[in-house]
């Protein structure tokens, strides 16, 4: 056996202070009886704890303790289209730059070359439509069962459908993406290389 068994002194040691604690703590007493009734597992460390596992029933299983660990969220897709967007429209370079001390036209003119090359990363790796087919800022009614996730109601929400109201925006959704697998061993987290002129 591997467990390290006090020797006779210990034992005498521990037997008096467990014997005042059971004197003086009540919940510490319920709970060793139930540990030498076979429903607890463990006694609490505090006085007045209360015990830190379950109660076992002699005909049920042990309850799974075992740690729960999160699933690994695979990032590389958004990675990869950082890099998409910085390597066609410098697009981490215009949000990253401070544009407070640049006049309105110079702010436009990167904007529109950031724009540009955004957009055209953008139809390399993915299809958008739109949600809806009709002009913004015409009236539509939504009747009952109608798509919760592709539309959000905004304003004087009140009742329930069908909802008459005015098209704000059409929204956007993605029909299809294409990214292609990263190279083994590639870094996806450098979405952009430092350059050195040499």
């Amino acid at each position: 056996m591997s467990e390290n068994i006090p020797g006779l002194a210990s034992r005498i040691g521990l037997a008096i202070a467990a014997f005042f604690r059971l004197l003086l703590d009540g919940a510490y007493a319920s709970q060793l009886q139930k540990l030498n009734a076979g429903q607890l597992t463990a006694l609490p460390e505090a006085r007045g704890a209360k015990p830190e596992v379950a109660e076992v029933k002699p005909d049920q299983p042990a309850p799974d303790v075992s740690p729960k660990t999160k699933p690994i969220r695979d990032l590389g897709p958004a990675l990869q289209l950082l890099e998409l967007l910085q390597r066609e429209g410098r697009f981490i370079d215009f949000l990253q730059q401070d544009i407070v001390s640049f006049s309105d036209s110079d702010v436009g003119a990167a904007a529109r070359i950031v724009h540009q090359g955004c957009k055209r990363a953008l139809d390399q790796i993915a299809t958008i439509e739109t949600i809806r087919k009709e002009p913004e800022g015409g009236t539509l009614t939504l009747d009952a069962g109608f798509d919760a996730k592709a539309h959000r109601l905004v304003g004087n929400v009140q009742g329930g459908a069908p909802y008459r109201g005015t098209l704000k925006h059409r929204g956007w959704r993605v029909t299809k993406v294409t990214l292609e697998e990263p190279l083994p061993g590639a870094t996806l987290e450098v979405v952009a290389q430092a350059e050195i002129e040499l």
